[in-house]
């Protein structure tokens, strides 16, 4: 059995230490000393660090399996959390753990680190048989994946493996996940008074206005999706506004429909500024790549046998977010994403089930065991 007393315990313990993005440094030393205590090799991976601009690399664990002949398995969650994460204080009502209220809780995604740790205990405990592992913990992922995108990928022999960062039931594996464009575009009109002579001015807010309305946004189909979700500019009433900052992004599970939403908004953008005599500078990036792993993938087929051993039901969806998945997949190593039954993740309303952390470790622990037959 999973020790629950121990998994609730150490979790509480895990969201109480500060660890926002770029400032894991603290949590990774707690967690270099649990998994030592644990019997792994631990190591830090620098160059994750200095590219990121964190205090703190993306930390790598590896303990030698009781099969010798066994692939390694990957497990990985990420160690950040998003603001407001300083000063948590978890409380437990009712068998779910929420924060004080001022603050986000941090299953998001503390919950899959709890319960990876506890679920090597329990094998470890209970002497049952487990290959090669790989912990992964990593930096930035609220950033932009930043330790997923800037791993060294040398210091990981595994090939495959499961990331514990996904809401929805205990037995939930996203097998897709898509891509991302940052579009970010200034918008250059001509300053003049507003009311002296408004016909000697360029109005940025009116070509952005323009440009905006005549996007197609939020959910284009049932793979894509787009916003815009910063708007910026402006100094007085009485003045016609000469620079407008537009934030936007585009995702889909399809790099065809990625790039072409993403060139219709920049078009709206482009077509605005010809009409209204404007200009604008206009940036986009991708951010991560889509991933999509097979149904019928032995990996998935392994994660639903385990599934049925710890008494879960398995669902393979797709998830319309971003994930460490996303980098591991282009990097070469097969994963996909596991449900933790975190809830209402990013908001001051946080929270998980005492059951779900326990199901979750539980699972966790039937990969180990089902990957150590392969």
């Amino acid at each position: 059995m999973i020790d629950q007393e121990r998994l609730v315990n150490e979790f509480i313990e895990m969201v109480k230490i500060n660890s926002l993005s770029k400032k894991e440094k603290d949590f990774a030393e707690y967690l270099r000393r649990k998994m030592e205590d644990l019997g792994l090799e631990v190591v830090i991976d620098d160059t994750s660090a200095s590219s990121a601009g964190a205090d703190s690399g993306n930390l790598i664990g590896r303990l030698k399996g009781s099969r010798k002949s066994s692939l390694p398995l990957l497990l990985a969650a990420h160690m950040d959390t998003v603001a407001p994460g300083e000063g948590i204080e978890p409380v437990i009502e009712n068998g779910v753990i929420y924060s004080k209220g001022e603050t986000i809780l941090g299953a998001d995604d503390k919950s899959g680190i709890a319960v990876i740790l506890e679920a090597i205990r329990h094998i470890r405990e209970n002497n049952l048989p487990y290959g090669e592992i790989e912990l992964l913990f990593t930096i930035g992922e609220e950033a932009g994946l930043l330790g997923a995108r800037y791993l060294n990928s040398n210091l990981i022999r595994s090939r495959i493996g499961y990331v514990l960062d996904s809401g929805g039931e205990p037995g939930t594996i996203i097998n897709r996940g898509p891509a991302q464009d940052k579009i970010e575009a200034v918008i250059h009109g001509k300053a003049s008074h507003a009311g002296a002579e408004p016909e000697q001015g360029i109005s940025a807010i009116q070509a952005a206005a323009r440009a905006i309305d005549r996007m197609k946004l939020l959910r284009i189909d049932e793979e894509t999706t787009a916003n815009i979700g910063v708007i910026s500019g402006g100094q007085a009433t009485n003045i016609v506004c000469d620079r407008v900052e537009i934030k936007g992004e585009a995702r889909s599970l399809s790099d065809e429909k990625l790039d072409r939403q993403t060139r219709h908004m920049v078009e709206c953008i482009e077509e605005s500024c010809r009409e209204f005599a404007a200009k604008a500078d206009i940036i986009t990036e991708r951010m991560y790549p889509a991933f999509a792993v097979d149904e019928e993938d032995p990996l998935i087929e392994l994660a639903k046998r385990a599934a049925e051993k710890a008494g879960l039901q398995a669902i393979v969806t797709s998830s319309g977010g971003g994930s460490d998945t996303n980098y591991f997949n282009a990097r070469g190593i097969r994963t996909v994403n596991l449900g933790t039954g975190m809830n209402k993740v990013h908001t001051t309303e946080e929270e998980i089930k005492v059951g779900h952390l326990v199901s979750t470790a539980r699972y966790v622990a039937a990969i180990i065991t089902e990957a150590a037959a392969m």
